[in-house]
């Protein structure tokens, strides 16, 4: 089959090569020169706008898969591709939108008679390899013409539609703030170890040992250890961890249907944390004790100068 993909980055970029290891034809397009070189080498074809790239498009019903930024750019690429597409046409967001914009993207679409699919995409850089998990929701008759794609892109048994436009992405929100908590709870145990009365623990031995037979093993743990293997205190790096928005929309889904989720929630706020160089809530923390109870406080490099 053909298919045209908007943003040839790490996700999208994959993603094209995967399919056309697989037979299937591929337009590519993305603002940046070497996705675009990398794409015509793997026999695809480059493009270096939306509107070129539905152009070329010579397949009936002709489909399009946006991976790129969720919210404003996806609109941006939503409205243009559209713009090119005839009724019957199919457009899939495989980027991590909020479910709520691809209700409202399958709406908009369906006046103009083009089917909608929101696939949540789970895999990152190893996709290319490992195949994509993909959750999908929007137009079951879309789901079927765009399945022999979908099923080049999953590993066996990684393909489910999910139901409704938004559904896929919904399962793919929530799969996300699971990972948070996932993620938070590895790192705090590989602390404890770090700090450990026995200096020698050899973090990546630990990682390679619990993947075999342990109740904790994972994907996540397997990553943790290639992590260590590389940089066993990981001195390159700082603790700055940004979060995607998924995290975010799943605390507040947990929010308006009143189910506790203090574990995801927790994990996402230990993110804002980290981003804090010298968190002012710290501060105040330090100054009660001090009102209080005339506990010593440490202070600022400023204050010592003073």
């Amino acid at each position: 089959m053909e298919i045209g993909i908007v943003g040839l980055g790490k996700m999208g970029g994959n993603m094209a090569e995967r399919l056309l290891e697989r037979g299937h034809s591929v337009v590519g397009c993305d603002l940046g020169p070497g996705p675009r070189e990398r794409l015509a080498k793997l026999g695809g074809t480059a493009t270096t706008s939306v509107t070129e790239l539905t152009g070329k498009l010579q397949q009936s019903p002709r489909i399009v898969w946006s991976m790129v930024t969720a919210g404003a750019i996806t609109d941006s690429v939503i409205r243009e591709a559209a713009a090119g597409m005839k009724p019957g046409d199919i457009l899939i967001d495989g980027g991590n939108s909020r479910f709520t914009d691809s209700q409202r993207h399958a709406e908009e679409l369906k006046e103009k008679g083009i089917r909608f699919l929101d696939a949540g995409t789970s895999g990152g850089i190893w996709g290319l390899q490992e195949g994509y998990c993909l959750m999908v929701g929007g137009d079951k008759t879309a789901f079927d013409t765009a399945s022999p794609l979908l099923e080049a892109l999953a590993p066996e048994d990684g393909l489910l539609y999910t139901g409704p436009a938004g559904s896929g992405h919904y399962v793919k929100m929530v799969h996300n703030g699971i990972e948070y908590a996932l993620m938070q709870s590895y790192a705090e145990g590989f602390e404890i170890l770090k700090n450990a009365p026995y200096p020698e623990l050899d973090l990546k031995a630990i990682c390679d040992v619990w993947m075999h037979g342990s109740v904790v093993r994972s994907w996540l743990l397997e990553l943790a250890g290639s992590a260590f293997a590389q940089d066993p205190n990981l001195d390159a790096l700082t603790g700055y961890v940004e979060d995607s928005g998924e995290g975010r929309w799943t605390v507040m889904e947990s929010i308006e249907h009143a189910v506790p989720a203090p574990v995801i929630a927790l994990s996402l706020y230990l993110r804002f944390r980290s981003r804090q160089t010298d968190s002012f809530s710290m501060k105040v923390l330090a100054a009660l004790r001090n009102q209080f109870g005339g506990h010593a406080v440490h202070h600022s490099e400023e204050a010592e100068k003073k």
